[in-house]
Formats: structure tokens, C-alpha cells, sequence
């Protein structure tokens, strides 16, 4: 599994940082929604899905967490701790998000509308979707 980390180009000066997110630029795809989470309590895990369609990128902008990726054959995780670094989710990989730091705020650009028919929340569901993905 090839893990897809973006850098974004850093604007900087005595004033501070910058960093500017375009569609289609820096951003692989036409940016449907976005949103973020934040006061996320110590030991709490999210995410336990994937996506038939959407695609994503996750940004940690402020603080740190992890990203446990599976596409059904392999696991992989990463560390995000940089607000110039995305990490590129594609479709069909099941996600969990866990070991927020207590100032993190992860926020989300997303390919889509919110679509509750494009989750898959089962995982031996989503098993069996990326099996006939392949087929």
C-alpha cells in the first residue's frame, strides 16, 4: 500500500505561516466539504469506515494524531503532526483515527457532499467490497 502524503507550500515571513489549499491544485479533486474535529477526549478512537467513492485529505492542523490505514490486504499508520502535510485518503480504505494529542484539530477536505449510502461501517462488509473492487 503506497502511503500519499501531500507538503504544501509553506508562505512565511517575521508575521508567521501560510498556507494556501486550492482544488485541483494542491488538492487532487474538486472540494465538496470540509470540516474538523476538535476537544477530542484522551483515548478516543473515530472513524472504524471507508468510502465506496470519496476521496480525502487530512490535515492536522494544530497538535498531532495517527491514521491507521487498510485497504484489506495490508495496515499501515501515520503520524500526523504537521499543518503543511496532508494525507491523501483515496476511496475504498478503511480508516480509524486514535491518539489525538488534547490541543489537536484534524480537519477534513473532502470530494463529496456528506452521503450516508457511501459509507461502509462493517468491516467484513468492507472486506468483501474491496474483494469484488478487485474481481
Amino acid at each position: 500500500m503506497d502511503i500519499v502524503m501531500i507538503s504544501f507550500q509553506k508562505h512565511g515571513d517575521d508575521r508567521g505561516q501560510l498556507v494556501a489549499l486550492e482544488e485541483n491544485k494542491e488538492v487532487p479533486f474538486n472540494i465538496k466539504r470540509v470540516y474538523y474535529m476538535y476537544d477530542t477526549g484522551e483515548g478516543v478512537h473515530r472513524g472504524f469506515h471507508a468510502h465506496k467513492n470519496l476521496q480525502q485529505i487530512l490535515i492536522c492542523v494544530h497538535g498531532s494524531c495517527k491514521i491507521r490505514l487498510d485497504n484489506g490486504k495490508e495496515k499501515k499508520v501515520v503520524v500526523l503532526d504537521k499543518p503543511y502535510e496532508g494525507l491523501y485518503v483515496s476511496n475504498n480504505m478503511w480508516r480509524e483515527m486514535y491518539d489525538f494529542s488534547k490541543d489537536a484539530v484534524l480537519m477534513v477536505l473532502a470530494s463529496q457532499l456528506y452521503d450516508e449510502n457511501d459509507y461502509i461501517r462493517d468491516y467484513d462488509e468492507f472486506l468483501r467490497f474491496v474483494k469484488r473492487e478487485e474481481d
